[in-house]
């Protein structure tokens, strides 16, 4: 649904132009200014960058708050996307996380905010969404902070937390309107919040959105909202899922570019180690880190799983002061242990993806990617949490074999950034390793990349079953029956049968005579075990598959018969029919639960971030 007309008060945007600077004020032309910064402009008429705040002519009291933050001049993307927002067109601004964003739409808001003059009980006039709990209330933060001068009021709403105090504040009349999708759709149908006066909208982090299967809930929103609008879309990444509907919510829009957007590249302020490690010498390796940096420093610790999270911050939390944050703690439990983490009392931080986008804390000295994500695009994400507003970094990952095919587009990371690479990732890209690509394979079929994320398949685009793909790890929504793709051996969620040491570590989902993911052919009177690959992620004992049943139907009746102990007490229609297709279904052996409902493998329950379960509430 594209914008059409014009926005309100043209006469005052149109004024605006005014201030666009021929010279930048900072020594250099406005076309060196952009060459040094790597900026691109695409749209008509697009304004010259504001590169002081000076040059802007915002209101006194907003530079006073800028100055007082210690900005002493516009970052890139903020220099560039101002005027453009200032003249109350429509932008796609695409740039690494920790470029300052937020400020680059949420300043010209609050201009928008001054011309518009609407009655704050009549519902917000700015609304910004974002995909995950942490980012919306840091733009709170920022927006409260910068705003309060002006007497602008603003709220946030997200899942996860009761809606009482949210509805209160909604209540009592807001200016602006942090959401996530979820949270918003579910007061939306309450009817206690009208969009009607919205005529701001901003999509930050658009691209994890997307990839997080908000799309629904956003087109949903959107149909709430008036069509003389403006939209400002800022995103890290521009594929092609973001490219479509940028084309259906803005009209005409300038884009705006900092750095290549056609090559994933990491912050090169940031020093890269890639270390190869077995499981076993993982926690001993990250002691040593610890030690060796100065006390008191800041630290983020990855990891793949919730479990492996808990227990890696119970043993480094005596010594270290660890706290672990993930999909399963509850809002206020979050909130805390990120207060803890940025005043310094818990000054390491165990965390699944949850923290990898959107958190701004800018005194991080270390990331340490204790298990390796499962996509190279979070690779970067997570080590971007340090080397921060200009500062250094240092980024540790420990890598495994199991890692491997993520070797070749580690090395054009490292090589793009001018760091060293280990002599043994090289050997693993040679032998392989890698898939080749840059980015994740956004439009991939179902099942997603390796057949078991659901991620961006036509099947689960944007269902609360299947359009998660590049959470799912981090919140156990593991589609396939081999749930974690990066392998549960490595994790120790070995099933009964791995642990007892039966069968080969084979894997494969396929019929009888297709090929297995190693490239071993299956044969029709069972597995082929002689050339199955050692590294396979199968939690599953290997069995023979009688002729004319897939392996698929097998398990399907095997899950039936014996479901696993903590569900055993669940109705028969928990366990499906066996019709659902990999990547969507309710495979489950041993210790798998049931996927359906949002559960992890390990048997946890997980809501996502200001999402609707499928009852319609939070």
């Amino acid at each position: 649904m594209a914008r059409s007309g014009s926005t309100p008060n043209e006469a005052v945007i149109g004024s605006t132009r005014q201030h666009e600077p021929v010279n930048t004020g900072c020594g250099l032309s406005a076309e060196a200014y952009r060459r040094r910064h790597e900026i691109s402009v695409s749209g008509d008429n697009a304004p010259l960058p504001f590169t002081t705040f000076e040059a802007t002519g915002f209101p006194s009291e907003i530079l006073k708050e800028a100055h007082q933050a210690g900005f002493s001049a516009p970052t890139p993307i903020q220099a560039q996307s101002w005027p453009i927002a200032i003249q109350g067109r429509d932008i796609v601004a695409i740039a690494k996380t920790g470029s300052g964003k937020t400020l680059g739409y949420l300043l010209p808001g609050f201009m928008h905010l001054k011309r518009c003059r609407n009655n704050p009980q009549m519902g917000p006039t700015v609304l910004v969404l974002s995909p995950t709990r942490e980012l919306a209330t840091q733009i709170q933060d920022e927006a409260v902070k910068f705003g309060r001068s002006s007497r602008i009021a603003c709220t946030c709403l997200y899942g996860g937390a009761p809606k009482g105090p949210q509805l209160k504040e909604l209540d009592k009349g807001v200016d602006i309107v942090v959401a996530t999708p979820g949270r918003l759709n579910d007061i939306l149908e309450t009817r206690r919040i009208s969009l009607n006066q919205v005529s701001y909208l901003v999509l930050d982090e658009a691209d994890r959105m997307l990839d997080m299967g908000f799309e629904p809930q956003i087109r949903k929103i959107v149909k709430e909202l008036p069509t003389r609008r403006q939209t400002l879309m800022y995103t890290a990444t521009w594929p092609k899922e973001v490219r479509k509907i940028a084309a259906d919510l803005l009209s005409n829009p300038v884009q705006v570019n900092i750095g290549n957007t056609d090559e994933l590249v990491a912050n090169k302020s940031i020093t890269q180690y890639v270390e190869v490690l077995t499981s076993v010498e993982k926690q001993r390796r990250l002691e040593q880190i610890l030690r060796s940096e100065e006390p008191g420093s800041k630290i983020i610790i990855f990891c793949a799983t919730k479990k492996m999270c808990d227990l890696l911050a119970r043993n480094l939390s005596r010594q270290f002061g660890a706290a672990a944050i993930h999909g399963d703690k509850s809002q206020s439990e979050r909130d805390h242990v990120l207060n803890q983490f940025r005043t310094g009392r818990s000054p390491v931080l165990v965390a699944t993806d949850v923290a990898a986008r959107g958190l701004d804390i800018k005194d991080i000295r270390v990331v340490v990617n204790y298990d390796f994500p499962t996509g190279i695009e979070d690779y970067v994400h997570r080590i971007g949490r340090t080397g921060r507003a200009g500062s250094s970094g240092l980024a540790y990952t420990f890598f495994a074999d199991q890692d491997s095919r993520y070797a070749s587009d580690l090395v054009k990371i490292l090589e793009g950034a001018n760091q060293k690479v280990p002599q043994e990732i090289r050997d693993m890209a040679l032998r392989g390793g890698g898939m080749g690509r840059s980015r994740r394979p956004w439009g991939s079929g179902p099942g997603g990349r390796d057949g078991g994320r659901g991620g961006r398949s036509e099947l689960s685009y944007g269902g609360r079953d299947g359009g998660r793909g590049r959470d799912r790890y981090d919140r156990g929504y593991n589609d396939s029956y081999d749930g974690d793709a990066r392998g549960k051996y490595d994790r120790g969620y070995q099933s009964k049968s791995f642990r007892s040491g039966e069968g080969d570590r084979g894997r494969s989902p396929s019929p009888s005579g297709q090929m297995a993911w190693g490239g071993t052919q299956v044969k029709d009177q069972g597995w082929n075990r002689g050339k199955s690959r050692s590294r396979s992620r199968s939690p599953e004992r290997l069995t023979r598959v009688p002729p004319g049943r897939s392996f698929h139907e097998m398990m399907m009746e095997r899950a039936r018969s014996s479901p696993p102990k903590h569900l055993q007490k669940s109705s028969a229609a928990e366990y499906g029919n066996g019709q659902s297709a990999w990547g969507k279904s309710v495979a489950k052996a041993d210790n798998e639960v049931t996927i359906g409902r949002n559960r992890s493998y390990c048997g946890e329950d997980e809501e996502e971030e200001g999402a609707i379960r499928p009852d319609g509430h939070m």
